[in-house]
């Protein structure tokens, strides 16, 4: 019988730099950690900008500490807020509100001159202090006092004096005795400076002042 014939074993050879499978494999390979690269460097591309650390109301001075830096991914929106990279220019008044968190946009922020409204205190009533906190809006209605009525007809009746207004001080707590307890409250709202004079001599006649909060502002749910 004779011998079946063997089959020579094939060597593996390495493949060489030329061959275009390694070299197509290779370019794939750059690509996509080109790519990695790129989208992970545009996942960070945030700029710093200023969010507000309490709630800011209309007419407040505005220095850096009422305000925290965050890094944020903006794109083309940037420039409609404040970036922290330069700082805060000095003499900036708060034009309008702004939430406790919130970025601070650049409208809302000015100078002295832009500043339209002034700190008014209000005496009310302490169960309605207790539903309010800075930075909430109210509505301010006045119930002048008629001189020539006694007892539950002393007050014509409530007349909106101010719509919306931003509430910028409240009482401190002491003695241990909270908001609700009996008695009246100063609460200090930012009034337009038109309106002022009026609701002063109205408040010196007798009338009555209750603060409404406006629904969805801070603090006007608590």
């Amino acid at each position: 019988m004779s011998d079946l014939p063997v089959p020579k074993a094939t060597r593996l050879q390495r493949p060489a730099w030329r061959d275009a499978r390694l070299l197509i494999g290779l370019v794939l390979v750059l690509a996509s950690v080109a790519v990695g690269s790129t989208v992970v460097a545009a996942a960070d591309d945030r700029t710093a900008m200023y969010a507000a650390r309490e709630a800011l109301v209309p007419g407040q001075p505005l220095t850096e500490d009422d305000l925290v830096r965050v890094d944020v991914q903006l794109g083309a929106q940037g420039g409609r807020y404040i970036a922290a990279g330069a700082g805060l220019a000095p003499e900036r008044f708060v034009l309008r509100e702004v939430a406790a968190g919130e970025l601070v946009p650049a409208v809302a922020v000015g100078g002295r001159e832009q500043v339209s409204v002034q700190p008014l205190t209000l005496s009310v009533d302490a169960g309605s202090v207790a539903a309010l906190a800075v930075g909430s809006r109210v509505d301010v209605y006045v119930n002048p006092a008629d001189p020539a009525a006694t007892g539950a007809d002393a007050f014509t009746g409530p007349v909106l004096a101010l719509e919306g207004v931003s509430v910028s001080g409240l009482p401190k707590p002491s003695g241990g005795l909270s908001g609700g307890a009996g008695g009246d409250r100063p609460v200090q709202v930012m009034a337009p400076r038109e309106r002022i004079k009026d609701i002063i001599g109205q408040v010196d006649d007798g009338a009555r002042v209750t603060l409404v909060p406006v629904p969805g502002s801070s603090g006007a749910d608590r």
